[in-house]
Formats: C-alpha cells, structure tokens, sequence
C-alpha cells in the first residue's frame, strides 16, 4: 500500500514539473527572442508551427532568386522562419544598405535627442555654423533638425547630392515642401557636433555594439553608405519592431520610434523621419512633387513601415504581425532609389506563405 502511495505521489510529482516547463516553453514562445551579442546562434520557428502555407515557400524562393535577391530573412517575433541565400551570397557577406541606411542616421539622432545632446526642434545652425547653406540667413534658421528627417528642408533637390553649402539652394520655406533629398546626411553633422564624437563612433557606441550588428560605413563621393550581412539587417529590424528595445534594455526610446514610423508632416503622408509608411491615403516618391493616391504598397498590411533603399534594398516591419523581413540584392528589375513594382509583387507571394 505504501509503495502505491508513493508511486501516485511520484507520478503527481513528475507530471506537474512536466507541466511547469510546458508552461515555461509556451511562456519562452510567447516572449519576443533577440538572437546573443555574442554568438552566430539565433533560434528559429517552423512554418508548421506558425501554421503557414509551406507549400508557398518554394515558390517565394524561386521569385526571389530570379529577382537578383542576395539575403532575404523573416523573422517572427525575432525568430528565424525563413532565411536563404542567393546569387554567391552568404550568411557572412556584405551588402550595401543604400538609403535604407537613412534610418540607421535617423535611429542615432533618436538615442542622440535621449541623451539630451540634441533638440530635433531646434534649427540646424545651432549646431552647424551659420551659413551651411547658400540660403538667406532667415531662411536657413527656418530649418530644423527634424525637417532634415522628414524631407521638409525647403532645398533644391534637383541639384545632385553634394551638401555643401554652394549646393544647398532655396526652393521654399522649410515645412512647405516634400522632397528627397541628400541633406540628411547633415544629420550626421549635427550629431558628431554636439557629441564631440566622429558620427560613426557613436552610432557604434549606442546602437551598433548594443545589438550586436556588424557592418561598416563607406564614404562614396557625396554619400556615406553603411554595409553588413542580412542578418545585421535584420537585428536593426527587431529592434525597431520591438519598440526601441533591446532584451531589457531601452536603446531609443519608445516615443521617438513612434514618432518616426508614422506620419511626421502633412505633405506627404507616407514618410515619417527616414521611414516609409504604408496604409495612408497619398504617398509622393523621390524627384518628383506628384503625388499618388492610394496606399505605398497596396498588397502590404496597412500598419507595415519600412526601410526602402536603392536597387530594392528593404526592411519591411509589420507590428500586427510580429515580422521583420529583409532583403538585399541587385535591382529586382530596373534601377530604382526607393519603391517599385517589386514591393507589391513581393508581398504578393509573402501573403501566399503567411496567409
């Protein structure tokens, strides 16, 4: 009798501890997963287990590899589901962001304003010295630190990508016109000023170290362009999706990232500070002050933002569904220096394996 006892109680026993740590891994799923600093390891999760479309995989992939891609991942909740590599790529080679990079100085200009360095509303010549560009003075201190992030500077975007001063012409009053344009990049500026630090020491300092990204920036002619591997991408991704989060720690925070994936002016709707956003009811595209009814990319869900970069570099990110997906190549089809066709036709067979 007391062995039956102690049998039953044995059997109580190990059946709640194999509870507690069903509990315990149901608990661990459920908790947005950021991939070690430190290590190449970075857990995954099954299309079976997300109950996607696996027989879509294959024909996503194959889309993918005629369309010149190189790196493409998604991530769900920070976990791999999906990672391949094309066209002599590699888990560990580089690939030139291009403008989706822009977010990377939009990123750093948030942590910078945290840290109480920067005022995004104060003008730009607070920083620079008067007189970095070739405008009237009063119209230069109209032209804030945020204008530089939302495309709203008033310059000349016609004139090529060169952001000395001779270059930097007036077309309007700063927060009357939309235009994509190089200026951005005095940013950096601003950023290594107020410092006391190179831009590229800080952005290392406060973002690239803290979430364990490689990757190195390349200053080519009148641009400066940030490589890395896809999985770099993709941590930059997770971080955003996540709120400005990193594990526990808060890396910029959570009111700047709002601000910079949604509207940031009444121009053009699509665009926040270096991010494109989609679900709006009108979007403007580069070199151009058409304006285009409808959605940035009609077949994306409407939360989506992203990071858009010549040749069809992207970082898509869609909170409601807990993805990050990057992709990094040659022009999927003819050159371009953000949108294409591309990325509705991509998410066209996205959707198919989601869905």
């Amino acid at each position: 009798m007391k062995l039956s006892i102690w049998f039953i109680i044995g059997i109580l026993l190990f059946s709640c501890r194999s509870e507690n740590k069903l509990e315990e891994q149901i608990d661990s799923l459920n908790q947005t997963y950021f991939p070690d600093n430190n290590s190449d390891n970075w857990d995954t999760i099954s299309l079976n287990e997300l109950n996607w479309n696996t027989a879509e995989l294959q024909p996503l992939l194959d889309y993918l590899e005629e369309k010149n891609t190189k790196g493409f991942i998604i991530l769900y909740d920070g976990r791999i589901v999906v990672e391949n590599y094309f066209n002599n790529h590699s888990v560990n080679s580089n690939w030139y962001w291009a403008s989706a990079g822009k977010t990377l100085t939009a990123t750093v200009a948030g942590i910078a304003q945290d840290n109480n360095l920067i005022n995004l509303d104060e003008k730009v010549s607070t920083y620079l010295n008067k007189n970095w560009t070739s405008i009237p003075i009063e119209k230069e201190n109209l032209i804030s630190c945020e204008n530089l992030l939302n495309m709203t500077s008033g310059l000349d975007d016609s004139l090529g990508d060169s952001i000395s001063p001779n270059n930097l012409k007036y077309v309007a009053d700063a927060n009357s016109r939309w235009a994509y344009h190089n200026v951005y990049l005095k940013m950096q500026d601003v950023i290594s000023t107020a410092s006391k630090k190179t831009f590229e020491n800080y952005f290392e300092n406060n973002l690239k170290d803290k979430i364990g990204m490689t990757g190195y920036w390349v200053k080519l002619n009148n641009l400066n362009v940030y490589w890395s591997s896809t999985r770099s991408m993709a941590r930059f991704g997770l971080l955003i999706q996540n709120n400005g989060k990193w594990n526990d720690t808060q890396i910029v925070s959570e009111d700047f990232i709002n601000k910079a994936t949604n509207t940031s002016q009444n121009i053009n709707k699509s665009y926040g500070y270096l991010w494109w956003v989609n679900g709006k009811t009108s979007y403007q595209l580069p070199q151009s002050q058409f304006k285009f009814n409808g959605s940035l990319i009609p077949n994306a869900p409407d939360d989506l933002f992203c990071a858009l970069g010549k040749n069809d570099q992207k970082i898509y990110i869609v909170p409601s569904k807990k993805l990050v997906i990057v992709r990094m190549g040659a022009s999927a089809d003819s050159s371009n220096f953000a949108l294409s066709n591309f990325d509705n036709n991509l998410w066209e067979k996205i959707n198919t394996l989601i869905n």
